[in-house]
């Protein structure tokens, strides 16, 4: 008669690099948005990627950030309007888009500007490390300040279609007007500052209407806010839903002819319990701290800076510690993997970490001396699980 199996018995395999769900980089991505609108208004050198929309002559991104298909679908009562346009997303097949990997704010900012996967615009997390100075650069904050053509040499979508005759905008906070990141993922035509959603909304359905051809966009910042703090369903994170959703239903219910309205996000969300199963402290792991020069990236989504020589015994560490809950690859191996798209540029290879950690199960890996205000949040994103990669592209046309 077999014996039971004891805990002792019981050894789940590591993941495996090749199991993690790649992005639909090419065909089905953020990154492959504006290049096929642009398309569409007969911009040059523009692919049409994602076969399943029809061009317009007018074409709105109303970018919603953290607003993930899956948070979309699960809160329809808190949502009706965009709930009611299910159906539309991805040119009428009601499917997702992927963010990219990682699924964070910087670095979709800039692959849904540029139409550039990660790998050839440069920004590959939220933090990585910059090859020439050997420290930590914040992509979001771009901090310390480094210059921002060299980190992103590429011309947006917005200035070559306003290169190309189409009338170009971006409606969005005043705060965003002169970062460094508008200017090397969002700068092109003209940028409008306004504080308020419905001044943002107005104008952007104004400057649809002050072209023939038109592309712009406008942001939303406030759900994704609120889920970091509060945590994704709760009830803070539902009102700046519900207020989402009537932006998007003024903006729809002003469009001008010939148009189309494309809602959209950069990730999704998921919360991750606050107790040691759920967020192993890096800061106070001896095993994972071994042989670390550099901690970069964010809690689902790591990048690991080696000390020289020690990146083949960190990624034996870390596959043995994490390998059952998060994807654990060397550079090379998250490269030729696709994570950062189907290219990476010279320029962008020591940005990413010796040692790629991406999480699969609803784990975070916090640091809570150097990263304390990351480490406190209740909402996290950044991984490739649908929770955090699937963003819808739910369309309105007039």
């Amino acid at each position: 008669m077999a014996q039971p199996k004891t805990a002792w018995d019981q050894h789940p395999e590591p993941l495996t690099v090749a199991s993690a769900p790649v992005p639909e980089y090419g065909s089905g991505s953020l990154a492959d948005l504006l290049p096929t609108l642009a398309a569409g208004l007969g911009v040059p050198d523009m692919d049409a990627a994602i076969g399943e929309l029809t061009p317009a002559d007018r074409n709105c991104v109303f970018l919603i950030d953290g607003l993930g298909w899956e948070q979309l679908r699960a809160h329809p009562e808190d949502a009706p309007f965009m709930a009611s346009l299910l159906a539309t997303s991805r040119g009428g097949t009601g499917r997702p888009l992927t963010a990219g990997y990682p699924a964070t704010t910087a670095t979709s900012l800039a692959s849904v500007g540029t139409g550039l996967p990660p790998g050839a615009h440069g920004l590959p997390g939220y933090t990585v490390r910059n090859p020439d100075t050997g420290e930590l650069m914040n992509q979001l904050r771009w901090q310390p300040w480094t210059p921002p053509g060299p980190w992103q040499p590429y011309p947006t979508v917005f200035q070559l279609a306003h290169a190309a005759g189409v009338h170009a905008a971006q409606v969005s906070s005043p705060t965003f007007e002169n970062t460094p990141l508008t200017k090397v993922a969002l700068s092109g035509g003209t940028f409008l500052g306004r504080l308020s959603g419905e001044d943002r909304v107005d104008l952007a359905a104004e400057q649809l209407a002050a072209g023939d051809r038109s592309l712009v966009y406008t942001y939303f910042a406030e759900v994704d806010g609120a889920g970091h703090r509060y945590g994704v369903d709760s009830d803070t994170w539902r009102g700046q839903l519900m207020y989402a959703d009537r932006l998007v239903q003024r903006l729809a219910e002003q469009l001008p002819p010939r148009s189309a309205l494309y809602v959209t996000a950069d990730h999704g969300m998921i919360d991750v319990p606050f107790d040691e199963q759920h967020r192993i402290d890096f800061d106070e792991d001896w095993e994972l701290s071994a042989g670390v020069a550099l901690l970069g990236g964010e809690g689902r989504a790591r990048h690991v800076y080696a000390v020289p020589g020690a990146a083949t015994d960190v990624l034996t560490c870390w596959r043995e510690v994490l390998g059952e809950q998060f994807w654990v690859a060397s550079r090379d191996e998250a490269i030729a993997a696709g994570w950062f798209g189907p290219r990476i540029d010279e320029r962008v290879y020591g940005r990413i970490g010796d040692v790629v950690a991406a999480a699969r199960d609803d784990v975070l890996l916090i640091a809570s001396e150097r990263e304390p205000k990351e480490s406190a949040m209740v909402g996290n994103h950044g991984s490739m699980t649908p929770a955090e990669q699937l963003v819808p592209l739910l369309e309105v046309r007039s």
